[in-house]
């Protein structure tokens, strides 16, 4: 877990505004030297936006970017000596894959013998090194992505801007580059911030995740911390999936949720008070035991892994997720029961 951050990279109130559209409102944020950080949220909460501040393709409407001690906020692109990969990976398809890694350091005047050397060292760190000589049209989406990959870090970057680089890719090589990026990441020890929309992208790969809505920081935490102690129902609903259960407080820790009580630490919310509990699928323990609470089973979907069932009780519509232990699990029409262990319920003050 991060302690406090000894800042390499911080982002001091940055604002951004388009006429009287306000696409990122006072972003401050402290990146450590090494640090892996990751922007999530839904399209147009203003993550992109930040990003190409930071990379210096857009002029903060008011704010400062401070690197390694220096504000670079007034900055030109071509001066900061970033690496950045795009969603589209922007290769050059005349250019062999060699080129393509080498352009960067041509335009800062290495010789070229040297870039050359520091292009094919760079393609072997992202196991290229058999396709120098191939051209963009020849190699897969992963193997473009690493090309892009290898383009950005050859530069030595001090930081490395990532703009949704995997989501050209299908389903399974997405996975197994999250861990090729990731490790990639922490062997050369880069300050890296990733852009993305997927929640599962964003837990696997990060140190820490900024959770961002409607240009706002929802909130900043570790992957576990963001996931077991969400604290704002957007976060909990965004990060991973939950159940929301819309409650009233009818005693200290006890609230009613469609007539069913429910034990819950309520701190100092009053009696009377409209609360929201959340809790995640997983958390779920299913059994024949009359003593929980009941559900009917109306879906029942096999994941490989695990299995989602979607039941229906006193307590709502539950979405319960299960492991495969190698039987047959509940079908459609069984009748179920559920528990849960202390801690797993969320509460947030006021609805959804």
């Amino acid at each position: 877990m991060w302690g406090p951050i000894v800042s390499f990279l911080r982002l001091e109130a940055l604002k951004k505004e388009f006429g009287d559209f306000v696409a990122v409102r006072d972003m401050t944020l402290d990146v450590a030297r090494g640090e892996f950080i990751s922007l999530l949220g839904p399209s147009g909460c203003g993550k992109t936006t930040t990003l190409q501040m930071v990379a210096g393709l857009l002029q903060p409407t008011s704010g400062r970017i401070i690197l390694d001690g220096k504000d670079i906020t007034e900055t030109p692109p071509n001066k900061r000596g970033l690496g950045i990969v795009f969603q589209s990976y922007a290769l050059f398809p005349h250019m062999t894959a060699t080129e393509n890694v080498s352009f960067g350091l041509e335009m800062r005047g290495v010789a070229k013998a040297e870039r050359i050397e520091r292009a094919l060292a760079a393609l072997e760190q992202v196991r290229l090194s058999q396709f120098a000589d191939r051209y963009p049209k020849d190699m897969s989406g992963g193997q473009r992505q690493r090309v892009a990959l290898a383009r950005a870090l050859v530069i030595e970057p001090p930081v490395l801007l990532l703009d949704e680089p995997l989501s050209n890719l299908d389903a399974k090589l997405r996975e197994e580059m999250r861990i090729e990026l990731r490790l990639l990441q922490q062997d050369i020890g880069v300050t890296t911030i990733l852009v993305t929309h997927d929640q599962e992208e964003a837990l696997s790969m990060s140190d820490r995740i900024v959770v961002m809505q409607h240009g706002d920081v929802s909130q900043t935490a570790a992957p576990l911390d963001l996931y077991e102690r969400p604290t704002n129902t957007f976060v909990s609903d965004f990060v991973g999936k939950t159940n929301l259960l819309t409650g009233k407080v009818v005693a200290p820790n006890t609230v009613d949720v469609n007539g069913t009580k429910i034990e819950v630490d309520t701190s100092d919310i009053g009696a009377g008070s409209t609360v929201t509990l959340s809790i995640r699928p997983e958390k779920f323990k299913m059994s024949d035991d009359s003593s929980g609470q009941e559900v009917r089973i109306d879906a029942a979907i096999f994941l490989g892994a695990s299995w989602l069932y979607r039941g229906t009780g006193p307590l709502g519509e539950l979405f319960i997720t299960q492991p495969n232990t190698g039987t047959a699990g509940y079908a459609k029409g069984d009748k179920a029961y559920l528990s849960w262990p202390n801690g797993a319920l969320t509460l947030f003050e006021g609805t959804v």
